[in-house]
C-alpha cells in the first residue's frame, strides 16, 4: 500500500506529445468527443490559489506564496449570481474551492449572498487554522444556523491514516485537521470528505478506513456514499492516457451527461485580469485554450479550437484521466 515514488512515476509511458493537439480529431484520426452543458446545476468560484500549505500533489499548485489566482470578491461573485438569475439557468449548487478559501476575507460574505439567493454552498477546505479562526467560527455558526444543511463543507482529508495524509500535506497537518472536522462535526454541521485513490488501495478497502475513523470520531459522514466520501483520482499530465473519442462511449459504458462538464462551469480571476472568466470545470484553472468568456451568456456559445457552439471538446490529458476513466466529478451529488 506504499505510495509510488516520483522515480516510480516517471518510469511510466510518458504521454505522447502528439496527443490532445488537435482539438477535433485524435491522434489515431477519430472524431474527438465532445460534451455540451445540459444545464447548470453546478458553479464553482475559485476564490485564489494562496493556501495556508503546499501539498506534494496539489493539481492547482497553491501554496503560501501562489498568487496566480487572484482573490475573487464577494462584488464579483455577485454578478455570476445576477447572471444565473437573468439568464434563468436553474442552477442549484454553488461551490467554492481554492486554495483555501477560508484564506479569501470575502468567503463568508460571498457564502451567505449564495445562500440567501436560494443556493446550496459547498464549499472545499481543508479545516486548518484559516477556517478555525474564531472570527470564522462564529460566523460560520451563524450561516449553519440559518441555512442549516444548505451549507456543505467537504473537507481534504487525503488519507484514513494520519502517515499517508501527511505525505501528501507535511507535518503535523493530521491533528490540526481532525480538530477542524472536530468542531464541525460537534456544532452540527452538514461535513463531506475528499481523499485520494493513489495509494494501492481498493477503494472498498479505502472506504472501509474512512468509515472505521469516522466512526471513532462520532462522525456523521456515510462513508459509501460517494458525494460524503469522495475518492478523487490523481492527475499527472506526464504520464500516457487514451484520447476520449465518441466511440468511447459506449465502450467504456459512461454517460457523458454524467461528467462533470455537462452540468459545471467555473469562475476565475487570473493574476493581473481585471475581470474573472469563464472555464468548463475546476481541474483546468490555468490553461488559457479553455477560457469561455468573461460571463456566463459568452460561455454558452463559445467557439473556438476546444470549443463548438459552448459545447467542450476533451481535449486535454485531465479530462480523459480525471473525468471520463477516473469517474472525477467536483460536485456534491457526483455519483
Amino acid at each position: 500500500m506504499d505510495r509510488l515514488t516520483n522515480e516510480q512515476i516517471l518510469a511510466f509511458p510518458a504521454l505522447d506529445e502528439q496527443k490532445f493537439c488537435d482539438p477535433v480529431t485524435t491522434l489515431t484520426g477519430e472524431q474527438r468527443a465532445e460534451i455540451a452543458l445540459s444545464k447548470l446545476e453546478t458553479l464553482w468560484f475559485n476564490t485564489g490559489t494562496l493556501c495556508n500549505i503546499t501539498c506534494i500533489n496539489c493539481y492547482i499548485g497553491s501554496s503560501p506564496t501562489n498568487d496566480a489566482l487572484s482573490y475573487i470578491s464577494a462584488a464579483e461573485v455577485g454578478v455570476y449570481l445576477d447572471e444565473i438569475a437573468s439568464l434563468d439557468l436553474g442552477t442549484r449548487e454553488i461551490g467554492f474551492t481554492g486554495g483555501e478559501p477560508f484564506m479569501n476575507p470575502d468567503m463568508i460574505e460571498m457564502a451567505r449572498d449564495a445562500l440567501t439567493r436560494g443556493f446550496d454552498v459547498l464549499i472545499l477546505t481543508n479545516a486548518m487554522q484559516p477556517m478555525q479562526r474564531k472570527s470564522i467560527n462564529s460566523k460560520l455558526m451563524e450561516l449553519k444556523d440559518e441555512f442549516g444543511a444548505r451549507l456543505t463543507l467537504r473537507i481534504s482529508l487525503d488519507h484514513h491514516g494520519q502517515a499517508f495524509h501527511e505525505i501528501e500535506r507535511g507535518a503535523d497537518t493530521w491533528d490540526i485537521a481532525l480538530k477542524g472536522i472536530d468542531w464541525l462535526s460537534e456544532h452540527g454541521f452538514n461535513i463531506a470528505v475528499a481523499g485520494r485513490t493513489c495509494w494501492g488501495e481498493l477503494e472498498a478497502a479505502a472506504r472501509d478506513g474512512y468509515r472505521k475513523l469516522f466512526r471513532d470520531r462520532g462522525y456523521a459522514i456515510d462513508a459509501d456514499d460517494t458525494s460524503s466520501l469522495v475518492l478523487f483520482p490523481e492527475m499527472d499530465t506526464r504520464l500516457d492516457v487514451a484520447e476520449i473519442t465518441t466511440s468511447c462511449w459506449s465502450i467504456l459504458d459512461v454517460d457523458p451527461a454524467g461528467i462533470m462538464c455537462a452540468t459545471s462551469r467555473m469562475i476565475v480571476k487570473r493574476r493581473g485580469d481585471d475581470t474573472p472568466g469563464v472555464l468548463p470545470c475546476t481541474v483546468l484553472p490555468f490553461d488559457g485554450d479553455f477560457h469561455m468568456g468573461s460571463t456566463l451568456a459568452e460561455s454558452l456559445c463559445a467557439d473556438g479550437s476546444n470549443f463548438n457552439n459552448g459545447a467542450v471538446r476533451l481535449n486535454h490529458p485531465h479530462c480523459a484521466r480525471f473525468c471520463v476513466l477516473g469517474g472525477g466529478s467536483c460536485s456534491k451529488t457526483s455519483e
